[in-house]
């Protein structure tokens, strides 16, 4: 009995059943983003640069560029966010809790899955905040201070986030112009 092609079905990023290839590309993808937690210890502490290497740059690209269509670009964005308390807080949720569904990036739809990394210490999520704050365009001189070890303790102290949560945050700094 002949099954119907593969191609019959509408494919999705999250249908990785429907080909093989997808299927190796979310496997190595899982297996690199893991492999890069569980190295994580081999950049130092403070070395913002080689600790976006090895945790983020797999999607966002080297320079936090993105792939348009695929991953948000960082650069020009994140130091933006950042000018605002409630930014600081969302941007240390995405980190701890994860981001999932559409996101508007330079009026391109993207929708995915941005994993949790729950599981990088405090000082670390800071240097790579802090790290990505540098890249592209920043605000005015004074508004862009770096992300603290402390004040990313603080906002993962507070009771745990769903991704809706997290989605509801960032609706919320559209609505306030500071994600366009």
């Amino acid at each position: 009995m002949l099954r119907p092609p593969i191609t019959a079905r509408p494919l999705h990023w999250w249908d990785w059943r429907a080909d093989p290839v997808r299927r190796l590309s979310v496997a190595g993808s899982a297996g690199l983003l893991l492999a890069g937690v569980a190295i994580a210890d081999v950049a130092s502490a403070g070395d913002g640069a080689a600790l976006f290497a090895q945790n983020c740059a797999l999607c966002h690209q080297a320079g936090g560029t993105g792939l348009p269509g695929q991953f948000p670009r960082l650069a020009g964005r994140v130091a933006a966010i950042s000018t605002r308390a409630d930014g600081r807080i969302y941007l240390a949720d995405v980190l701890t809790y994860g981001l999932s569904g559409t996101v508007k990036v330079d009026d391109q739809e993207i929708f995915g899955l941005m994993p949790p990394f729950a599981v990088l210490p405090n000082d670390v999520v800071a240097d790579i905040l802090s790290y990505v704050q540098t890249l592209g365009d920043r605000p005015k001189a004074g508004a862009v201070r770096p992300f603290t070890e402390q004040e990313i303790a603080a906002a993962r102290a507070k009771s745990g986030k769903s991704l809706d949560d997290v989605q509801a945050e960032r609706r919320a700094l559209q609505h306030a112009k500071v994600i366009d």
